[in-house]
């Protein structure tokens, strides 16, 4: 019996130590590095989908890409990513984002988003900024297709949402909040 409650607890411990292990705590991590190859890839499939968004990329004081959102939801829903703000095709901060929502809504999906920030002003005004928005929408994703209807509300002006690639299937009319935070990989 005392073997058996050995195992069973060596067992919890030995799975909470693989756990953990798997969670990247950025203590010589490859944290940035990994958001930066994936920015880099979601940029190279923006431009190449969507041409026009190279010349709005030149055009803005510097861009925010979230390369993979995941958001969950059925009733309430939530989403969570990582990505980096660019300023002239360079990295120069990290940003964590997540998501809330209330709502008829049902449903999972990833996607991308990307924030142009069209001035100077507004670019800094987000990174001295909370980063908090908060909007309603009437949403759809599937695999083939993807789009988002409504108006959002920020304190930011000038800032040009971009958000492509979805996956998945969500649907519903909500209420949601995002909150950007500037994080260290």
């Amino acid at each position: 019996m005392t073997e058996m409650m050995m195992t069973r607890r060596g067992l919890v411990l030995g799975a909470g130590t693989l756990a953990l292990a798997g969670c990247g705590n950025g203590i010589g991590s490859n944290g940035s590095a990994q958001i930066d190859a994936r920015v880099a890839a979601t940029e190279e499939y923006l431009f190449r989908q969507y041409p026009g968004t190279r010349d709005l990329a030149t055009r803005a004081a510097g861009v925010l890409y979230m390369p993979l959102m995941t958001e969950v939801g059925a009733g309430f829903g939530g989403a969570f990513g990582r990505g980096a703000l660019r300023i002239q095709g360079v990295t120069v901060d990290y940003y964590s984002a997540a998501k809330g929502s209330f709502g008829l809504q049902i449903g999972a999906q990833q996607y991308a988003h990307a924030l142009f920030f069209m001035t100077p002003g507004a670019l800094e005004n987000f990174r001295r900024s909370s980063g908090w928005a908060v909007g309603g929408d009437v949403r759809y994703a599937t695999p083939e297709e993807g789009a988002s209807i409504g108006k959002e509300s920020t304190e930011l002006n000038d800032v040009i949402a971009l958000v492509f690639g979805q996956q998945g299937l969500i649907a519903g009319a909500t209420l949601s909040g995002i909150k950007y935070t500037r994080i260290i990989p």
